[in-house]
């Protein structure tokens, strides 16, 4: 009832025993040698730190072109370092923690039951006396493992949980061994996932770009402004499929992801604020009146600034006081991610202006002048929106 284990077991029998005593018999006869084995394990490993036990990574193979699993948590080390920085953790525990992480892999206990990596690393550690943290981020690491996981709940298990999945995505990629549509050796579509949903779901102001970055620094990629664009192209494009399971439509995450935020929790706060909007009565005519707007200006170039003084017709007047107006009230929040919903509301007022707009005011005036500033005043209109996402592509094709 507390949640914790029992000194019990439970078997199941496809026969209706007679004598249920010999069922339990054989199975106690089968248990206790492996419930042996593992005390044995435990008391062997503990008679040496997990910093010894480490060393014997330095001779088994991460992989070929990526190095040893020693070289890999000294890899890990710089990126738990600089992350725990960025998260307000303890960057001495993340860089211990990411040093040891591999370690209880080359105990016996782990080399038996290998389903206890990261378990028995956290209870190693804590018989060694390290920091508590720093076990627990041990056992915390490989979080989450599998879709709907727990996520780490410490800032060094997180700090090292995300060294360890980006380390191996950037190298990976560095070396030209990205996943294929049939192969993915190395997990690296879950990890990314996995990265996704720590800086998102545990609201981490931390910045794509700059991450896979300082996993770079730690690798030598051959084209690394080549390698540094694959691996954000493939975190953004998790995106689609992470948020399709929860039931936002394609075109909502298109709009976003046109726009590319590098802080997924900004990503994330788009997504709920444009998926909101299109509840709104006033969004189907606003992303027709974005689409129409893009399409003016892929093929007109604004080759003047706006200037309020050359406003002519009455409806471009009140299309740019409508603006202007909400232009004063969208001031910065002081915050890692705006009220986008609140701003995209505040946007939807814009519908009767614009709309007027386009039936009273023709853009392609002949007088150049006033072509141009009608250009230039849409550009503004169409920038109001895609500071956030990009309306126009709500719009389904046809």
């Amino acid at each position: 009832a507390q949640g914790t284990l029992l000194n019990r077991f439970i078997t199941v029998a496809n026969i209706a025993s007679s004598d249920p005593t010999q069922i339990v018999a054989g199975n106690e006869k089968v248990v206790r040698p492996r419930l042996t084995d593992a005390e044995f394990f435990y008391r062997t490993d503990r008679k040496n730190a997990l910093a010894e036990h480490n060393e014997r990574n330095r001779n088994i193979v991460f992989q070929a072109e990526l190095g040893t699993v020693f070289e890999k948590t000294q890899r890990m080390e710089h990126v738990a370092a600089y992350i725990a920085y960025e998260i307000g953790g303890n960057e001495s525990w993340a860089r211990r923690a990411a040093l040891l992480s591999k370690a209880d892999l080359c105990t016996q206990m782990v080399g038996e039951f290998p389903e206890l990596q990261g378990i028995m690393g956290e209870y190693y550690a804590r018989h060694d006396g390290e920091p508590a943290e720093v076990a627990t981020a041990l056992r915390e690491q490989y979080r989450p493992r599998f879709a709907g996981d727990d996520l780490p709940a410490s800032k060094t298990g997180l700090a090292v949980a995300l060294a360890d999945k980006m380390d191996t995505l950037v190298g990976l990629f560095a070396i030209g061994q990205p996943p294929t549509g049939s192969k993915d050796p190395f997990a690296l579509r879950r990890a990314a996932l996995g990265i996704l949903r720590m800086l998102i779901e545990k609201r981490l102001d931390v910045s794509l770009d700059e991450l896979v970055d300082a996993a770079l620094q730690t690798h030598k990629a051959k084209e690394p402004a080549k390698t540094r664009e694959a691996v954000l192209d493939f975190l953004f494009g998790r995106y689609r499929a992470m948020y399709e399971e929860q039931g936002i439509a394609a075109e909502v995450i298109l709009s976003v992801l046109a726009v590319r935020p590098m802080v997924p929790m900004d990503f994330d706060a788009r997504i709920r604020a444009v998926h909101a909007f299109t509840q709104l009565p006033e969004a189907s005519a606003l992303a027709a009146a974005n689409k129409r707007v893009a399409n003016i200006l892929s093929k007109e170039t604004v080759s003047a600034g706006f200037a309020e003084n050359r406003l002519v017709d009455a409806a471009e007047k009140a299309l740019h006081a409508a603006m202007s107006a909400i232009v004063t009230q969208l001031k910065p929040s002081g915050h890692a991610v705006a009220n986008y919903e609140a701003e995209l509301k505040l946007l939807a007022t814009l519908r009767a202006p614009v709309d007027h707009f386009f039936d009273q005011v023709m853009v392609m005036a002949e007088d150049p002048a006033l072509r141009a500033n009608r250009l230039a005043l849409l550009q503004q209109f169409q920038q109001l929106f895609s500071s956030i996402a990009d309306i126009s592509l709500l719009v389904p094709e046809k």
